[in-house]
């Protein structure tokens, strides 16, 4: 029972996220190699906030405001990181494309009720930074600064309402407060594609 439940939390966390790489990622190599890339690079950021913080350690659990900050200065740190791999991502993109215009390939274009609220949230902050990723990303490609802006705001806001869990029965309102911005973050996401998609029927029509 056991280790079924354990399947089913990480089915609940990880699952959009696997169907996502199983039926896009795993099949475009320089997909993966983002993937893994901007994974090694959100672990490095953990690994450098968890030291820079283990100086301050323990936080008083009452001092609500000293896990504010915390979560402030993580969610400033991993949005620079953000920009800086955007730009890696680039100059990378832009050596590949120059190689594959020599050689003539195609450019690349674009346990308990614990546990189970756990894996709900993850799977809220999987979503929320999946599509993030996409918005900042265009935002950056575009020098959209709403797209620039919203990227950060929602992690921050999304970083800070998890401090509501520290009430007793807090999940029962942070959970929904979280996942309020995993929707807003897919609207945003799915309007901005939408009207990317129209730009380029408009595009095509016109040639």
């Amino acid at each position: 029972m056991t280790v079924a439940a354990g399947i089913g939390y990480a089915l609940i966390a990880l699952g959009p996220s696997l169907s996502l790489f199983v039926s896009l990622i795993s099949k475009k190599p320089f997909l993966i190699l983002i993937l893994l890339s901007s994974t090694l690079l959100w672990l490095i950021s953990l690994i450098v906030l968890s030291g820079v913080w283990r100086a301050f350690l323990p936080l008083n659990p009452n001092s609500w405001w000293l896990y504010g900050v915390l979560l402030f200065t993580a969610v400033a740190f991993q949005e620079g990181l953000r920009l800086l791999f955007w730009k890696l991502y680039k100059r990378l993109e832009d050596v590949l494309d120059a190689f594959a215009d020599r050689v003539s390939k195609p450019r690349l274009y674009a346990t308990d009720k614990m546990q189970i609220a756990l894996a709900i949230i993850a799977l809220a902050f999987v979503t929320i930074h999946t599509f993030s990723m996409v918005i900042a990303f265009n935002g950056y490609a575009e020098s959209n600064k709403v797209d620039q802006l919203f990227v950060p705001i929602v992690h921050l806001v999304a970083a800070m309402v998890t401090l509501v869990n520290f009430t007793s029965g807090g999940c029962v309102i942070g959970i929904p407060l979280v996942y309020i911005v995993a929707i807003l973050t897919l609207l945003h996401c799915g309007k901005m594609v939408w009207r990317k998609l129209t730009e380029d029927r408009s595009r095509q029509a016109t040639i």
